[in-house]
């Protein structure tokens, strides 16, 4: 049975259910799934292999960071067949997130608004979660880890809790992702700022070089950033992530706008409005951030991809890498290897 086939049947059952519900059904089947060597039978991307901050991707399509936030699932996912897997956010201490119920769903304009708020088990939990996978033991694949700070920690001791983070998943992580872009924590988007991102930019890039010392072994930094932002701000983060030697930059995390879904049900709920909608957005930052960079820092394109023609589109606007996240959930796992066969013909 194709994996389009067998997500068509189990949407509805999904659906039906209450979003949060629906994804903690779905991640512990998928674990129990590879567990049981059930996975082999869905149809995974041939290889497309691409060079991008020095590390060799088995191919360009991952998958976001918010849909593992511990770790806990690393090897169910490897199953679908992405290049990459990025997990967290990841907070130094757990932290339960915002009240419940914080998804909801917008069928109509392949969308999600989500106030998770960084619900987590804290950094000690997660690092034990991917040391435990298969995934990382037989060093499989690429795997981002992303981080991010407590809701409770002021935004003054911010660059605090990113560098205690940093400090430990480093061993562990491929690459690590900073998320200074959720709208789901107070004042976090502050630090996209030019006086706020510089500080925190020089604190990491220093603690990236001791760490690269004592590890010996250098692991990339790649910065989140929100697509509501306009092309001065592009430029004023384009200018400190060159200033900062970062790694890679992720465009985008979700938007706070709401202009595309005006009068759907569950339009006007708080939080971060990710799929279909943000896909334009999401491409006008990449455009922006490609001009400002050229060929001297990656971008990886986010939002909204619902087909393999929204993962060329990125690549066009100026990725080098995609990531899905919500068009799995309207799409399912045949998604990521559509895409990849898109990006494979365009290459």
């Amino acid at each position: 049975m194709s994996n389009k086939l067998l997500y068509a049947l189990a949407r509805p059952l999904l659906f039906s259910l209450d979003p949060e519900t629906a994804h903690n059904l779905t991640l512990p089947a998928l674990k129990r799934a590879a567990a049981l060597g059930l996975t082999g039978l869905i149809a995974r991307p041939q290889p497309d292999p691409r060079n991008v901050m020095g590390i060799t991707f088995p191919n360009p399509v991952g998958l976001a960071a918010g849909l593992d936030k511990d770790g806990g699932y690393i090897d169910g996912i490897a199953a679908l067949g992405f290049g990459f897997i990025e997990v967290g956010t990841v907070t130094p201490r757990a932290q339960p997130g915002n009240p419940q119920p914080r998804i909801f769903r917008l069928p109509k304009a392949n969308a999600v608004i989500n106030r998770m708020g960084f619900n987590n088990g804290g950094v000690d939990a997660f690092v034990a979660n991917v040391q435990a996978s298969k995934f990382y033991q037989d060093k499989e694949g690429v795997l981002g880890l992303n981080i991010g700070k407590n809701a409770d920690t002021p935004i003054e001791r911010a660059a605090d809790d990113y560098l205690h983070c940093l400090e430990k998943v480093y061993p562990y992580a491929s690459y690590v992702t900073v998320n200074i872009s959720s709208p789901n924590t107070k004042n976090l988007r502050q630090l996209q700022g030019g006086s706020e991102l510089d500080g925190l930019l020089l604190q990491l890039k220093d603690a990236q070089h001791r760490l690269a010392d004592r590890h010996k072994r250098y692991v990339p930094i790649a910065l989140k950033i929100a697509p509501d932002i306009d092309g001065e701000q592009i430029k004023t983060i384009a200018a400190a992530l060159l200033r900062h030697n970062m790694d890679a930059v992720i465009a985008t995390n979700t938007t706070i706008t709401r202009d595309a879904v005006k009068g759907q049900p569950h339009a006007e709920e708080s939080g971060g409005l990710s799929g279909a909608p943000v896909f334009d957005m999401s491409n006008k930052v990449i455009r922006g951030l490609k001009a400002e960079l050229g060929d001297v820092i990656p971008i990886i394109g986010v939002g909204g991809i619902l087909s393999g023609n929204d993962a060329r589109a990125k690549i066009e606007a100026g990725a080098s890498l995609v990531q899905l996240y919500t068009g799995l959930i309207y799409r399912g796992p045949a998604l990521v290897k559509e895409c990849a066969q898109a990006l494979r013909a365009s290459h």
